[in-house]
């Protein structure tokens, strides 16, 4: 089978996937019945508000309760609730799949929008600012340090390097980024003027010119970057320590050595070049979901991203949200899952279709 075909089957198959996520949300909102209540209680919030408006105009009680049931019938019929719920939400699946996202109905964008579209829009940016950026700075940690002790496995770096990573790996990153507003935010205003904000993306009333602007955002970014990299680097040091050192004992390598090879050349043409699409697959996928933000932690430090958007959907139980934030969140991961299937078959020479 040629490569064209090979990726052309694989792109079906993680479409597939796509399809497949988006119909068990639908199926848990809709066969749950939380989809009704939902419906339902924004249907009864609504006439609650235009009852009491109808009120001050018609004296009549009977007069009141006909004009609200109409009321009634009418929103019922405009949110689909006179359907079944298999009727009714892959309908609105299929909008979300065509990117036809329709409105929030309780979240909407500092400018006022309640198009989903909007708010993915001005939460995307931030949270890629905010996450990607963390992801890069963990994996390049983990690239550099890791194949550094993997070259001294059993020295005292790579023992040192060994705990920082358990103890990296076992941090919350919503507990230490409570630390870290506590430490740098709170205790350090009290003794020094230079101290870190505890949230938000900007100051209030802060600098209006672009430069300004960006050290004020980098200033505000500082604390929670720092404490994604804290949490997070040790893992990736350790992954990519543990797929070097497995690569190093393969008879490949063991053959290249044999040859009288310098080490140096081992390394990058043998080792790491085979290491590569394990260690790729990691980063790959990493920023994938960093894409979808983390919820805690932009929740703690009040950054508006879209992890803090998909709480704030789940709060309010917005089927309609949280269904294209699903879509999306699952379109990212496919591509990413299609990029990767191109990345291993130039980076690693084992690999042939």
């Amino acid at each position: 089978m040629g490569i064209g075909k090979t990726l052309f089957v694989k792109s079906l198959t993680l479409i597939v996937v796509l399809f497949m996520v988006i119909l068990l949300t639908v199926v848990i909102l809709g066969a749950t019945g939380l989809s009704d209540r939902i419906m339902n209680a924004i249907v009864d919030e609504q006439v609650r508000g235009i009852k009491q408006q109808l009120a001050a105009k018609i004296t009549d009680p009977e007069q009141l309760e006909k004009a609200v049931e109409k009321i009634r019938n009418e929103l019922i019929v405009a949110y689909g609730l006179d359907k079944p719920w298999y009727v009714r939400i892959p309908n609105m699946a299929a909008r979300i799949l065509t990117l036809d996202l329709g409105n929030a109905r309780n979240i909407q964008t500092f400018t006022g929008s309640k198009a989903i579209a909007d708010l993915i829009a001005e939460r995307l940016p931030n949270t890629i600012l905010l996450m990607t950026t963390a992801m890069i700075i963990n994996f390049t940690i983990g690239l550099v340090v890791g194949v550094k002790v993997a070259t001294k496995p059993g020295s005292l770096l790579d023992r040192i390097v060994s705990f920082y990573a358990a103890i990296s790996y076992a941090l919350p990153t919503w507990w230490l980024g409570i630390v870290m507003i506590l430490v740098f935010a709170f205790y350090l205003r009290r003794v020094s003027p230079y101290y870190f904000p505890y949230g938000g993306m900007y100051t209030p009333g802060g600098p209006e010119d672009p430069f300004g602007r960006f050290l004020d955002l980098l200033w505000h970014a500082a604390l929670p970057i720092t404490t994604l990299v804290i949490a997070l680097s040790g893992s990736n040091i350790y992954v990519t320590r543990s797929i070097v050192i497995s690569t190093a004992q393969e008879d490949f390598v063991t053959v290249a050595r044999a040859k009288g090879l310098p080490e140096g050349l081992v390394l990058r043409r043998y080792i790491i070049r085979a290491a590569a699409p394990p260690i790729l697959t990691n980063i790959i996928l990493g920023l994938a979901g960093s894409i979808g933000g983390a919820i805690l932690t932009e929740t703690v430090f009040g950054w508006p991203g879209m992890g803090d958007l998909y709480y704030k959907a789940i709060m309010s139980v917005d089927e309609r949200l949280i269904l294209a934030l699903t879509y999306i969140y699952t379109l990212v991961y496919v591509v990413a899952r299609f990029l990767l299937e191109i990345f291993y078959v130039i980076l690693d020479p084992r690999v042939r279709y």
